[in-house]
């Protein structure tokens, strides 16, 4: 069942994977009938040749059960309760292998196909199918012209496979007038398999074909507009515009709790236009100094302001506020660096002791 483009466009561009796992869930797959009839179809025929003979054996045992006590029989409803039930045990028995072999072959005719699908979206009834008009639209549509085409051709490849199969042997059917009934057997059987073993053949032959315009079918069904695509990216990895939006937002409130973290600071060394590092150590808990907050132009402007207001010693070192301006918030003071802001530490520590 075609899924519609929910918007204008052609559809060119390949499905994505999300696209094919919503139909896989809508139980929209590629499944050709014609794999399953051949299937079918053949591996029953090969077992039939196989188990033929003991199915023949079983069901002579029952027959001439029947017949050794058909002397005996007296006929009331509970004997015929029990011939009943004897028939379906030994019957069933007999016929089992044949259910079991069908019930596998469906199972992995299927498998084989599109692998293991579970979705109840199918059983779902829609009611939009009970639309005369649009029931009447699907009558005549480009798909069921080709199953009409598909099962005439069928039809007619089976027919004149019969027909030919049984002109090429109807000398040898003449001659059975002056034979036995076994013999009259045997020959319709074997031109019954014979039949049937060609038929199979042109079967498996037009089941590969019917896939394989199946696959290519729901491949084009699949495909997607450009909008589509589109539609689809900004629903997986959201809108752009948003995406930006939440970006700023957790920026802002990254920008606020660096905020919240300046007045910890010990220093804060500063390029005089626009860079300001806010730097805090604490001999106890840390192995080294770590930058707690830093930022450029408005934000350097802003961090200044926060020290001030806690009386918090700004230093003036541009090179040392560039090389610490390129270490990420949280960062150890690098060895390198470690000397020269030990000096501006030391530094700020004698002015506190001589205010102090």
């Amino acid at each position: 069942m075609a899924e519609e483009s929910s918007s204008g466009g052609e559809k060119t561009e390949a499905p994505s994977s999300k696209r094919r796992d919503d139909f896989r869930k809508k139980g929209q797959i590629a499944q050709s009938k014609e794999v399953q009839t051949a299937s079918l179809l053949t591996f029953t025929l090969l077992f039939w040749v196989f188990y033929l003979p003991t199915f023949w054996k079983g069901l002579t045992e029952i027959i001439y059960s029947l017949f050794q006590s058909s002397g005996e029989f007296v006929v009331t409803p509970s004997s015929i309760m029990n011939l009943a039930s004897f028939l379906l045990v030994k019957l069933g028995l007999l016929i089992a292998p044949l259910f079991l072999l069908v019930l596998i072959i469906g199972f992995f005719s299927s498998f084989f196909q599109f692998g293991w699908v579970l979705t109840a979206k199918p059983l779902i009834p829609d009611f939009s199918k009970l639309n005369p008009i649009s029931g009447m639209s699907r009558f005549v549509s480009k798909k069921s012209f080709i199953e009409v085409i598909k099962s005439l051709s069928k039809v007619f490849l089976i027919g004149w496979i019969a027909y030919s199969t049984v002109l090429d042997n109807f000398a040898e059917a003449l001659i059975l007038v002056d034979t036995n009934v076994g013999t009259t057997i045997s020959y319709l059987g074997r031109i019954s398999t014979l039949i049937l073993a060609k038929v199979c053949a042109v079967l498996i032959l037009m089941a590969f074909f019917d896939f394989l315009y199946i696959k290519w079918e729901m491949e084009q069904k699949m495909k997607m507009t450009k909008q589509e695509l589109k539609e689809e990216f900004k629903q997986s990895e959201g809108d752009p515009h948003i995406k930006a939006q939440i970006r700023s937002i957790q920026q802002e409130m990254a920008r606020k709790r660096m905020m919240a973290d300046v007045p910890k600071a010990d220093v804060i060394v500063t390029n005089p236009t626009h860079i300001s590092i806010a730097i805090r150590y604490d001999s106890k808990e840390m192995t080294a100094p770590v930058i707690i907050a830093k930022g450029a132009d408005h934000v350097a402007m802003k961090i200044r302001e926060i020290a001030r207001e806690h009386d918090i010693p700004i230093i003036e070192n541009p090179p040392v506020a560039r090389l610490l301006h390129k270490l990420d918030i949280g960062a150890n003071i690098p060895e390198d660096l470690f000397k020269v802001v030990a000096e501006i530490l030391a530094h700020v520590y004698s002015l506190k002791g001589k205010t102090n």
